[in-house]
């Protein structure tokens, strides 16, 4: 339709141990033991600090990226609120978002705070806590992060490092509802993800029918095509996240083409 919004790439930043990585997310666990970190897939650790990707990512005019805090380490939280204060109003920040932290981090520059696993206990979505984080932050700076996997032909959101399943099933009901505490939407297609596999093209045409609000896909970007196929099928309501698969992590994909690719995109719809 002529009224469709021009779709973007959003960069990412993963954090992990004051460390920008690439890791495969489901490996993830909240244990930090040594039995854990070698069931830690990484596929990239990157030389460079996270201010550096945020100035990267503020050169190229690209907003709306998000930060995620992979790890509870003083130092990750640190180097984070150095990367923010590089991109005023430029990153979202998620990872260990609770009501006490989410104004501080807004406060050292942060766009939006997103959140998952804190408004979830047991598996069960706590509404009124994610009513009192809207109060507190504001509707428009609050991203929820929906992320899902697929279990008996229907995608349930995953909380807790995506190991635990929730009841909460993404369907039409559930993004029409949760649209009206949150300004956007981040969602990864976790059973795709990090794993450079190609796409969840089912998930993205889910968020493009029924998604009232912007969301941002992550999972399985391997090339342009890709690109492609979620601007076509998501309808102009779902944004891209490429995260292995670009070069600046260790990847075939040049930051750059992606980069000239979402500039014509936007380009295209000033016309």
């Amino acid at each position: 339709s002529a009224a469709r919004r021009a779709m973007r790439f959003r960069p990412c930043i993963d954090v992990h141990k004051g460390k920008v990585k690439q890791i495969v997310g489901s490996t993830l666990t909240d244990d930090d033991s040594t039995s854990s970190s070698s069931a830690l897939k990484t596929n990239f650790i990157a030389r460079e600090s996270p201010s550096y990707f945020a100035k990267l990512y503020a050169s190229s005019g690209l907003y709306g990226g998000h930060m995620i805090l992979l790890s509870r380490d003083e130092e990750t939280r640190s180097v984070a609120r150095q990367a923010l204060r590089e991109f005023p109003n430029g990153i979202q920040i998620g990872g260990g978002i609770t009501n006490r932290n989410a104004l501080s981090y807004l406060e050292d520059g942060a766009s939006h705070v997103i959140v998952t696993s804190y408004v979830f206990k047991n598996g069960k979505l706590e509404v009124e806590k994610l009513k009192q984080l809207a109060d507190v932050v504001g509707r428009e700076r609050l991203v929820l992060d929906l992320s899902c996997r697929m279990k008996d032909g229907e995608y349930y959101v995953v909380t807790d490092r995506w190991q635990r399943f929730s009841s909460l099933k993404v369907n039409a009901g559930t993004l029409e509802y949760l649209a009206q505490f949150s300004d956007e939407f981040l969602i990864h297609g976790v059973d795709v993800e990090g794993k450079q596999l190609g796409i969840d093209e089912s998930l993205v045409q889910l968020l493009g029918d029924f998604s009232p609000i912007p969301c941002t896909y992550a999972g399985g970007v391997c090339n342009l095509g890709d690109l492609g196929t979620i601007r076509d099928i998501g309808r102009g309501m779902v944004d891209a996240t490429v995260g292995s698969a670009l070069d600046i992590f260790g990847g075939k994909l040049p930051y750059d083409e992606v980069v000239q690719w979402h500039d014509q995109e936007q380009q295209q719809h000033v016309k």
